[in-house]
């Protein structure tokens, strides 16, 4: 355990940003499995918005390198493109 003051600062806030990186991740993960795993080409824009907003904001805020979040994008928007193709 940690013996300093300030140790024990880095603690308290490495916990707490762990928690809130984690459920960033998480969020953005099931948002982006919401567009690969749909079938139906009705909700389809909706969900890649959702999907495109929450990469996004995980790469602003710092939870995700930038080229990471366009690699998860560009796969969102290859999905969302195969499935409106098998859609027509």
């Amino acid at each position: 355990m940690a013996h300093s003051k300030q140790a024990l600062k880095r603690h308290r806030q490495n916990v707490k940003n762990r928690a809130k990186n984690r459920a960033m991740a998480t969020k953005m993960k099931s948002k982006i499995k919401e567009v690969i795993g749909t079938a139906d080409a009705k909700n389809l824009g909706t969900s890649v918005a959702a999907a495109m907003k929450a990469i996004d904001k995980a790469a602003k805020t710092g939870g995700l390198h930038k080229n990471a979040a366009a690699r998860y994008k560009s796969r969102v928007s290859r999905a969302k493109n195969r499935l409106t193709k098998a859609a027509k």
